[in-house]
């Protein structure tokens, strides 16, 4: 029977094997039994070691894992775009309830909901640019706690230059 780890015993006695021996008369040999068997010499040496472990499997140890280092993606950004909702305090929304709603009426991530202000009458918060319209339109008409969500794109104020903010002031 073969030990355990024969495959490790077998190397470490053909180092010593071919350290310590002269192998020229057993090279000859293989190869006249190779070229009278038609065979390979590598088929050749296979065989004979069958010989001396017939039956048992010897089979090398697994090939090492090599571990690939991956480096992480840096996606760009999501470009975001600011809305306004028709509903508030006033309605009953809360934040947990309107992120619930629109996760699953918009399918957009929780990640991708960002600077909610729910205000009295109202509510701000951003979203993905890039939203579809026709869920835009879906959600336009959505209804929570029986006040329709109406929601609207708002406009990007471009913030006026300092220099230009003197302009309009009372000269005396």
């Amino acid at each position: 029977m073969v030990e355990v780890n024969s495959f490790e015993t077998i190397t470490r006695q053909l180092r010593s094997i071919l350290k310590h021996r002269h192998l020229d008369g057993k090279r000859n040999a293989v190869q006249i039994l190779a070229t009278e068997l038609e065979i390979s010499p590598l088929d050749c040496a296979a065989a004979l070691l069958s010989l001396r472990f017939e039956g048992e499997v010897i089979s090398p140890p697994p090939p090492p894992i090599q571990v690939i280092s991956i480096e992480p993606i840096e996606l760009p950004p999501i470009s975001m775009q600011r809305y306004r909702l028709d509903i508030g305090k006033k309605q009953g929304v809360n934040l947990e309830v309107l992120q619930n709603m629109l996760i699953e009426e918009s399918g957009v991530d929780r990640n991708n909901i960002q600077n909610i202000s729910i205000r009295n009458d109202y509510t701000l918060l951003e979203l993905p640019e890039d939203m579809p319209s026709d869920i835009f339109l879906h959600l336009k008409n959505i209804d929570i706690k029986g006040y329709k969500l109406n929601i609207t794109r708002l406009k990007v104020r471009k913030s006026t230059p300092k220099s230009n903010s003197n302009r309009f002031r009372r000269r005396r």
